[in-house]
Order: structure tokens, then sequence, then C-alpha cells
């Protein structure tokens, strides 16, 4: 089965519906699409512990950004400023682009 296109993409502004980290806001750094997952800056720390390398030569503990299921998270429109779904519209030009299902305004630049 193959997954579908998500709706969210790198550099959009997001809000965290569940977990330990839900009410927060954060920018998306990165969109895994096989596993429907994001990186989100500053949400959900992890503690990994690494070993002594050429990159790092003392080792030790290094705090990183664990990602969130897609689902688990809720873009927030930029004129609105408030957590939206999000539409398709076809412009004269024939360009698609995303709208706000709440303002009703292009998402995209």
């Amino acid at each position: 089965m193959r997954k579908k296109h998500p709706k969210i993409k790198k550099d959009d502004k997001v809000i965290v519906l569940a977990g330990k980290d839900g009410g927060k806001i954060g920018t998306v750094m990165k969109v895994d699409i096989k596993k429907s997952r994001v990186i989100i800056e500053k949400i959900n720390m992890i503690k990994k512990h690494s070993k002594p390398s050429q990159s790092n030569p003392q080792g030790g503990i290094v705090e990183k950004e664990a990602s969130v299921h897609i689902s688990n998270v809720m873009i927030i429109c930029n004129k609105c400023a408030e957590p939206t779904r999000i539409g398709k519209r076809i412009l004269e030009d024939g360009s698609r682009k995303r709208i706000c299902k709440k303002c009703l305004e292009v998402m995209d630049n």
C-alpha cells in the first residue's frame, strides 16, 4: 500500500496535539513520508548516549529531537494564526496551492 503525500511540509509552523509536548508550537525541520513522522524544532527532546568518535572526541550524552507522528500535529495558518486543516485549491494559472480551511487564504508563498 502506498503512503499518501503529507499535507505538512518543511518550515511549516505546527502545534503538537498529543503526547508529553501537547500544546507546544514549533517549526518542522524534516518530514519522513515513509514512516509518516515529522521532526519539530525543540519538541520531543531525547537524550542519546554517544561513544567517542572523530567528530565528537569527548562522547557523552547528546540532546536531540525525536520524531512525532504526523497525526499528532496540526498546521498553524499564517494569516489567522490558528490551528487548522488544509485544503487544496487550483488557481487561475493552473498551480495547486494549500489553503486554510478556516479563513480560506492561500498558505503557500
